[in-house]
């Protein structure tokens, strides 16, 4: 079902999000030549969130509505620390950290060295109420390794951003909840059909073939060749 938004200016947020990302040509739609993801999903869309990194104007204007998102949904001086995920995480983590003024660290996929800080680049936000920041989330796993390994290290991990969501896979919103992480995320796929109403962007076969996948992800990707369920999925 389409995305439903807080308020008026999360809906708005969204879409400009959406907007940037089309513009820009970080928007994938390919229903002809799936992609296949780690976790095994088949996807007629791919979302290259890395893009923004070389669009001064698009990343000023996405982080501003990351930094607005996060005053309003945890508080403007609640969040101590700043921590990105390695490596599409860490440009983010940083320009967010520095439009909030707080301490800056990135945490690794894996340890480098030993003890419980081996994954924490930077000053570890011990006693910390820390937000690990993303550039997007598909189904959440990486955000679940990256929190625990940010709270064995001492930080207070409760919260993460992204800029994009999938909002699609099953079981991925349900996962963060059980571990009590709290998701926050600009716009999803349903954002970008949305926006795709207003200028023709793609084909309007493809536009018909990427709802069929929105509607029943997994049935799409079961017949496409990918995995069908939450119980098949690799660890990503």
């Amino acid at each position: 079902m389409p995305s439903t938004h807080a308020s008026d200016w999360d809906r708005d947020a969204a879409l400009t999000t959406a907007r940037i990302l089309l513009e820009i040509k970080a928007v994938n739609f390919r229903p002809e030549e799936p992609y296949t993801f780690t976790s095994g999903w088949k996807s007629p869309v791919y979302i290259d969130c890395r893009k923004i990194i070389s669009f001064p104007r698009a990343r000023n204007r996405i982080c501003e509505l990351a930094v607005e998102k996060i005053g309003r949904h945890i508080g403007y001086e609640t969040i101590e620390a700043v921590t990105g995920g390695e490596t599409a995480g860490i440009p983010y983590a940083a320009w967010i950290a520095d439009r909030m003024m707080a301490p800056m660290s990135y945490v690794r996929k894996k340890p480098k060295g030993f003890g419980r800080n081996a994954q924490i680049e930077g000053d570890v936000p011990e006693g910390k109420r820390t937000l690990l920041v993303e550039d997007l989330t598909t189904d959440g796993a990486s955000k679940i390794r990256f929190a625990q390994a940010l709270r064995d290290a001492g930080a207070i991990c409760n919260d993460t951003f992204v800029v994009f969501f999938y909002g699609v896979f099953p079981g991925g919103q349900e996962r963060l909840k059980e571990i009590n992480l709290n998701l926050l995320h600009l716009a999803t796929w349903w954002d970008v059909l949305e926006v795709c109403r207003e200028r023709p962007y793609f084909a309007e076969g493809a536009l018909k073939e990427v709802r069929k996948f929105l509607e029943d992800p997994t049935g799409w990707s079961k017949a496409h060749g990918g995995i069908g369920s939450v119980e098949e999925a690799k660890p990503t």
